[in-house]
């Protein structure tokens, strides 16, 4: 309901803009368009082969491990819809993001065709507590899409390219070679930080040094330029809402995962650490004691657990769900608390105030078509 809402008001505004347009005639000569501003290239000289090669050699170009999507695992949030009904939003589920992270990344970046007809998105911001799998996002779209991955967290560019010459070369080197060799992936961890009034008296780097060339080399990318930043953070509200926000086109949040997904997360790392689901471990068991934790804990869990000796000896003494709790209650859980600060800080974004005043506007649809049946059931 609320997707055809918004169908039909794009369809409608952009009517009204043809008929706009289409009343008066032209007067005067007919002027050539305004081309687009190009990112300034600061370093014709060189080939970008040589520029490749530096890039490398500075740890700004890195490898990333080849993680697929289907690696991501989550099921579908199959009460959202009964929420929705209710009047009351949900948290996304790991399969929302998953489909998301096509949309908006995987599919523009690995097809030209579908990065110039659909919507040009530039930059995606992914938060989220410690451990739902940010990164590993991040890689996966790399390795999807086949993608170069520039590495832009604070820590990296640390020492590297001083002065405000040499952050404008570097960064004129960075769009050139990504340009170049599209599709790229600029990357930069705990984003939040560049945003951040006050940085803290320990902090070494310094994150707010791309806060003002990133965003204006940004807005110079044009549909057909397959180059995508994603930034990470588990503290979004730490930082300033409309400088971040600029930068940022859409937010996706990652939540911590619901029962189902812990369900099939629990299975697809043990398997995948050499273990062996038998009828002795009970998965539903292991699902509900595990609610608060995250991907990244399980898995750490699992790595701890299925050791090299403890694989040789599952034949003899098969898993169960005690092998997992004891260590599992040494890690400290996403706690209630922390997982409703991302809706409440995502409310007050611009995407989140779109998405609340749509939602406003369909429960008004809704509730007048109501009253138009009961009327109508009346007059009968």
């Amino acid at each position: 309901m609320r997707e055809e809402l918004i169908r039909l008001k794009l369809v409608i505004d952009g009517e009204k803009t043809k008929k706009k347009k289409g009343k008066g005639k032209k007067r005067g000569k007919k002027g050539k368009g305004k081309k687009g501003k190009k990112i300034k290239d600061l370093t014709p000289e060189r080939p970008v082969g040589s520029l490749y090669e530096e890039l490398v050699t500075e740890g700004i170009i890195v490898p990333h491990p080849c993680v697929m999507l289907s690696d991501f695992v989550g099921e579908f949030n199959y009460v959202a819809s009964t929420l929705r009904q209710a009047s009351i939003e949900p948290m996304p589920s790991l399969s929302d993001v998953r489909r998301v992270m096509t949309e908006y990344a995987i599919l523009p970046l690995g097809c030209p065709i579908v990065h110039e007809k659909g919507p040009h998105v530039r930059s995606i911001l992914l938060t989220g507590p410690h451990g739902t799998g940010k990164q590993m996002l991040v890689h996966t779209v790399c390795t999807e899409t086949g993608a170069n991955l520039f590495d832009l967290t604070p820590e990296k560019l640390l020492g590297k390219y001083p002065g405000k010459n040499g952050l404008k070369i570097m960064l004129s080197m960075i769009f050139k070679v990504a340009l170049a060799l599209q599709p790229s992936v600029l990357f930069i961890k705990n984003c939040e930080r560049m945003f951040r009034k006050k940085l803290p008296k320990d902090e070494k780097s310094d994150p707010k040094r791309l806060k003002k060339e990133l965003p204006k080399l940004l807005k110079l990318l044009r549909p057909g330029d397959r180059v995508l930043l994603i930034g990470t953070t588990n503290t979004p509200f730490h930082g300033e809402m409309k400088p971040m926000m600029k930068t940022y086109e859409k937010v996706i949040m990652i939540p911590r995962p619901d029962y189902a997904s812990r369900h099939v997360l629990w299975r697809s790392i043990i398997e995948k650490r050499g273990g062996t689901v038998t009828a002795d471990l009970h998965m539903s068991c292991l699902a509900k004691v595990s609610d608060g934790y995250t991907p990244g804990m399980i898995d750490a869990v699992c790595a701890a657990v299925l050791s090299e000796s403890r694989i040789k000896r599952l034949d003899e003494k098969p898993l169960v769900a005690d092998d997992f709790i004891i260590p599992l209650s040494k890690l400290t859980p996403v706690f209630k608390e922390e997982e409703e600060a991302y809706p409440a800080w995502f409310v007050r974004t611009p995407l989140g105030k779109k998405k609340e005043q749509a939602a406003q506007e369909a429960a008004e649809l809704i509730a007048a078509k109501e009253k138009e049946d009961a009327r109508k059931k009346k007059r009968k």
